[in-house]
């Protein structure tokens, strides 16, 4: 076969269509977007967007069950979202093989925290592989549905955003065939009433301690013994931070982190002189060989032994940070490069949130905020968010205002996307209602999932392989869920959605408010253009505080980069003195 270019995220699906998979589950979230992107380019494997990582990760739960192979993915902070399926899952076990790929972010490249999922494993009790390449990617997804059958346990993969974007070499092998088991009725292993999941628990022990003797077997794991002073111990994308920092020294690269093969580490522990652990984030591998005592069992009694009391916790690991803490290296002089200009992230050009947040800026609107391409009305210039935590809490976090400060009621509105609303916005509106909230609610719909690249969603009747589906009617689904008051408003038409959020927000009663138009990258009436009568300009700058990429000042008029404007008129909605006007064409 060919050796083909992949990056990680393209070789983990190159690995599950290898491995036979029949079914593929995921949510949009960065680094893990692509993955199910590329597994949709498969026709053997039946890909699906999922409305948010729990349903993703029940979907595939019954496909595993059912007796299919099954894959879910995504991003580190998803799995908490799945973590209650998750937990029980791993107490039945599997039918068919079952992966879930979390791709942690080290560093918080697109993420509101860094934490670390390998701990999910040993907390859900589950096996754990770290491919630190695109190679590994693709074998280590073939050999965790192997594992996964073999033990009858889910596994997880759990790789970074290096690995997930960075290319290698990929060798392409044949897929395998696999029927779909037949599926057989077990009272005893799927239902876990309290009875049965008593047993299910000493079961799964069983089969971890299983595990674990076999993993010390497993040929994945990697021992290089160099000069013997010095042993790392490590795994993923670290050992290529230490191959290249530290050529010379013994090296341990352990390819299943969890259960760990203790007897693997003992044994290269005894052949070293001074032991290191070499991680990402949290402690993980060091606390149980910690707790193991291996430092303390080689042949000259205990050996100096190294890890996060001197390698930093936080952000991703580098080839200089460990030559820095373990060699006494200071870092190489960076060549000096004239200071590049702060450049911000900004909604792009004919956003349609940008009017939204440039009006509650105006209104003096208390606003809770959500995960998505709003999050950016919270930076300058707009300044229009006052907090940003996960996926849905923006609306129960107006409730939650409401309840201890009532008296910014009337202030208070949550802002939500479309994806968002389906991801876990619909419980947090239904305790609203439930709670007697008053907020405003601003449902922000620009007809996709735009942050993650543009993924279709319940809302936009397009699902994953191009077929059509019913699209859902965001207004009947909200007064079904006892909203009485629910507004559509154009987000290009500034003064209607100026009146209609300050009249919602005056009135003591729940209500949404529909803000419609679609991402101005999927836009295709882009022929309006919009220019500056410098003569009429009188440099107020008013246009200038919606912070449209397109708009800059040259010191005596505002003018408007016409390889950006995408002619959604709000500047032109801002001038009082009608110098902003759409091109002759």
């Amino acid at each position: 076969m060919s050796t083909v270019l992949l990056s990680g995220n393209e070789a983990i699906a190159r690995g599950a269509f290898e491995a036979g998979v029949h079914l593929a589950v995921a949510y949009p979230g960065t680094p893990s977007t692509e993955i199910l992107e590329n597994m949709a380019l498969y026709p053997s494997i039946l890909s699906q967007w999922g409305p948010n990582e729990k349903v993703a990760m029940e979907v595939a739960i019954g496909g595993s069950m059912a007796g299919g192979r099954t894959i879910v993915s995504m991003k580190h902070v998803g799995v908490n979202v799945a973590a209650d399926p998750l937990f029980s899952f791993a107490y039945t076990g599997v039918h068919g093989g079952f992966v879930l790929i979390s791709a942690d972010d080290p560093g918080m490249h697109s993420s509101q925290n860094e934490q670390d999922n390998r701990l999910y494993a040993k907390f859900a009790k589950i096996g754990l592989l770290e491919p630190g390449d695109s190679q590994e990617c693709k074998d280590y997804v073939k050999l965790a549905f192997e594992l996964s059958e073999q033990f009858d346990m889910p596994f997880m993969v759990r790789i970074t955003t290096r690995v997930a974007h960075t290319k290698g070499l990929v060798r392409l092998d044949e897929p395998v065939h696999k029927e779909v088991k037949t599926y057989t009725k077990n009272f005893n292993k799927n239902i876990t009433l309290p009875a049965n999941a008593r047993n299910l628990r000493v079961s799964l022990e069983t089969r971890l301690q299983k595990l674990e003797e076999y993993n010390d077997t497993l040929p994945i794991h990697i021992m290089e013994m160099n000069d013997r002073s010095l042993g790392v111990i490590t795994s993923g994308i670290c050992y290529q931070y230490v191959k290249e920092a530290l050529p010379h020294v013994s090296v341990l690269k352990i390819g299943c982190t969890n259960p760990l093969p203790m007897k693997l580490i003992s044994q290269f522990a005894e052949s070293v002189e001074e032991l290191w652990v070499v991680e990402e984030l949290e402690p993980f591998m060091e606390m149980q060989i910690s707790a193991a005592s291996i430092p303390c069992i080689g042949s000259s009694g205990c050996i100096p032994f190294y890890g996060k009391e001197l390698l930093p916790k936080i952000g991703e690991l580098s080839p200089s940070i460990l030559r820095e803490k373990i060699l006494g290296v200071p870092p190489t002089q960076a060549i000096e490069v004239p200071e590049s200009p702060i450049r911000p992230p900004v909604l792009c050009p004919g956003c349609p949130h940008r009017s939204v947040f440039h009006t509650l800026r105006d209104l003096k609107a208390i606003v809770t905020g959500d995960i998505g391409c709003y999050t950016l009305g919270a930076l300058s210039p707009l300044d229009a968010m006052d907090t940003t935590i996960c996926m849905g809490a923006s609306i129960p976090m107006a409730l939650g205002f409401e309840k201890v400060h009532p008296e910014l009621a009337s202030k208070l509105v949550a802002v939500i996307g479309d994806s968002t609303f389906f991801h876990s916005g619909m419980t947090g509106l239904v305790d609203q209602v439930y709670n007697g909230g008053t907020s405003t609610i601003l449902l922000l719909d620009n007809s996709i999932t735009a942050m993650t690249g543009h993924q279709h969603h319940p809302g936009t009747g397009v699902q994953l392989n191009g077929k059509t589906s019913p699209s859902l009617d965001y207004e009947a689904i909200i007064r079904a869920l006892g909203v009485q008051r629910v507004t559509i408003v154009d987000a290009y038409d500034l003064a209607t959605l100026k009146k209609v959020i300050k009249e919602e927000m005056e009135t003591r009663e729940l209500s949404v408010v529909i803000v419609q138009r679609e991402c101005a990258l999927i836009r295709k009436d882009l022929t309006d253009k919009y220019e500056i009568l410098p003569d009429k300009c009188v440099a107020c700058k008013a246009c200038l505080r919606i912070g449209c990429p397109a708009m800059s000042f040259n010191g005596k008029h505002t003018v408007i980069d016409r390889s950006l404007c995408v002619g959604c008129g709000v500047c032109s909605q801002l001038c009082r003195f009608g110098a902003i006007v759409k091109e002759v064409k």
